[in-house]
């Protein structure tokens, strides 16, 4: 049951060999019938579905084009980043649909879940992917409101009457 090991060179032999399952986790394409990729994406309040194909470059989000949904140029860039990064603009068609929150968490959410779907339809970019940090789901959320205060930490108004 249990050895005693007289030496160094003797401990080397009593280590157990690493399972094949410990290795690094391999990433195979995940594709619908469509040869889409899904992936959900959410960032605030905001919940992204989003499926990707090969194709022209097209961006539909709620059945709107994308310069019509979001009319900021700093948002559609925002959605273009991952794409941008691991050089993909113009191959990809998405289409996804979108809800909750307001429009900076909406174009989070699309930005998150195009990244993870891209990763699912190739899973050679999740390298550039997670070093852009754009798998990662921002954590961040409003503070809830807490009782005997106007908001989650300011204090009603002071007086001395």
């Amino acid at each position: 049951m249990a050895e005693t090991v007289q030496s160094l060179e003797g401990l080397s032999t009593l280590k157990p060999a690493t399972p094949p399952a410990a290795e690094t986790q391999k990433y195979v394409q995940k594709l619908d019938k469509q040869g889409r990729a899904y992936a959900t994406g959410k960032r605030k309040d905001a919940v992204a579905r989003v499926w990707i194909k090969m194709g022209g470059g097209k961006i539909v989000i709620n059945d709107r084009p994308v310069e019509t949904y979001f009319a900021r140029p700093v948002l559609r860039m925002l959605i273009q980043q991952p794409l941008v990064a691991s050089n993909r603009q113009g191959q990809y068609d998405v289409v996804c649909t979108v809800s909750g929150g307001g429009l900076s968490g909406q174009a989070g959410a699309v930005r998150h879940g195009l990244s993870k779907a891209l990763m699912r339809h190739e899973p050679d970019l999740r390298s550039v992917l997670k070093r852009g940090g754009f798998l990662t789901r921002d954590p961040r959320v409003v503070e809830r409101k807490k009782y005997g205060k106007a908001k989650a930490r300011r204090s009603f108004q002071f007086s001395k009457r």
